[in-house]
């Protein structure tokens, strides 16, 4: 008897078919009881699109509604990473929801040993730079940013692609002193003044670490990670220019 496809299976084929047919999937069949499935979902799409045959991610998304909350992370496909200013017009989005964040960079290698110890106030050793961030969200599915929480998370949690700025070197800085400023096309202007979900985005980076490093292999130096959106999801349309610029850190932009 041949064993049916387990929920992991179907979740799988759906995303891959949505990504490379650019047709939406729905989570009616997908059904995704635990983030263990989700993340298993993750790795198997990334294997299916070789997004890493070259070798181990080096763009990460990571971060949650909270410190309290349980913390999500997700590896980024390479060819949706961009410098910024960066030009997305050719790009298929279904949405285009707009995150403004800061992304990290690891200033050495972490071994899974050094990974298990960390904690928040000692995530500045190991980061060597930052830079202004947009992430550009999407989704793969039919219910879009309203589909279950475990679909979203095999989902990459609903990434679209990441635009970095320049990068800066590493500083202690007063985050909840930062400002926040995003401008979608002909729309009024965003302003936010310490507004991360976390206080600190470098809180995320021992959650990320020990995500990462589960498999017992280590993290490189140079690997980036983007930590969480300043202004919630703020929504775009193809023609947009997207800026965020956090004063004292740099900007991005991207055009639509």
């Amino acid at each position: 008897m041949i064993a049916a496809p387990s929920q992991v299976q179907i979740a799988t084929e759906s995303l891959v078919h949505a990504r490379r047919t650019g047709q939406p999937a729905s989570t009616a069949k997908a059904e995704l009881s635990d983030a263990a499935g989700a993340y298993a979902v993750q790795d198997a799409v990334a294997q299916q699109m070789r997004w890493f045959s070259d070798g181990p991610a080096r763009y990460w998304k990571s971060g949650g509604p909270s410190r309290a909350a349980v913390l999500t992370h997700a590896a980024l496909p390479p060819e949706g990473v961009w410098a910024s200013p960066a030009d997305a017009r050719a790009w298929p989005f279904r949405l285009r929801g707009i995150e403004a964040e800061i992304a990290l960079r690891l200033a050495c290698d972490v071994d899974p040993e050094r990974a298990s110890a960390i904690d928040a106030d000692e995530a500045d050793q190991l980061i060597d730079a930052i830079c202004v961030s947009i992430e550009i969200v999407d989704s793969r599915w039919i219910e879009g940013l309203d589909a279950p929480a475990m679909a979203k998370l095999a989902d990459l949690q609903s990434h679209g692609a990441l635009v970095l700025g320049s990068w800066l070197p590493f500083s202690r800085r007063d985050w909840s002193a930062q400002e926040c400023r995003v401008r979608i096309g002909a729309q009024a202007a965003v302003e936010r003044r310490g507004s991360h979900a976390m206080a600190d985005p470098l809180f995320v980076v021992p959650a990320w670490l020990r995500h990462m490093t589960r498999s017992g292999r280590s993290v490189a130096q140079g690997t980036v990670v983007t930590t969480g959106t300043w202004v919630g999801i703020l929504h775009a349309v193809a023609g947009d220019l997207v800026t965020a610029e956090f004063p004292g850190v740099g900007e991005a932009s991207v055009q639509l």
